[in-house]
């Protein structure tokens, strides 16, 4: 009984978690997200009809892409890459990969 428990709840360990950063041609800006859910459905959410920063593009695309095995990792990478306030230093990260 045990393993079966143990067996169900460890595809709940192994979800992944994204750092990302988004680009916009049209704004020539960058969005700095984090995320449980796959890329491409966080991206959908952020080209779909909604309120907020990315609402004033349509052409987002994904610039950078970091994996995490925690969300709170991801979350605190996403807070350190913010705190750069420095489109310069994004451009940097992103031209390493």
């Amino acid at each position: 009984m045990i393993l079966f428990l143990l067996n169900n709840l460890l595809p709940a360990f192994n979800l992944m978690a994204y750092l990302y950063i988004l680009h916009s041609i049209t704004t020539d800006k960058y969005y700095i997200g984090s995320t449980r859910d796959s890329i491409e459905q966080r991206l959908e959410k952020h080209l779909s009809n909604h309120k907020g920063f990315t609402a004033k593009a349509k052409d987002w695309k994904i610039a950078h892409l970091e994996y995490f095995q925690l969300y709170e990792d991801a979350y605190l990478r996403e807070r350190t890459i913010k705190a750069w306030k420095s489109k310069k230093m994004i451009e940097k990260l992103i031209s390493k990969t």
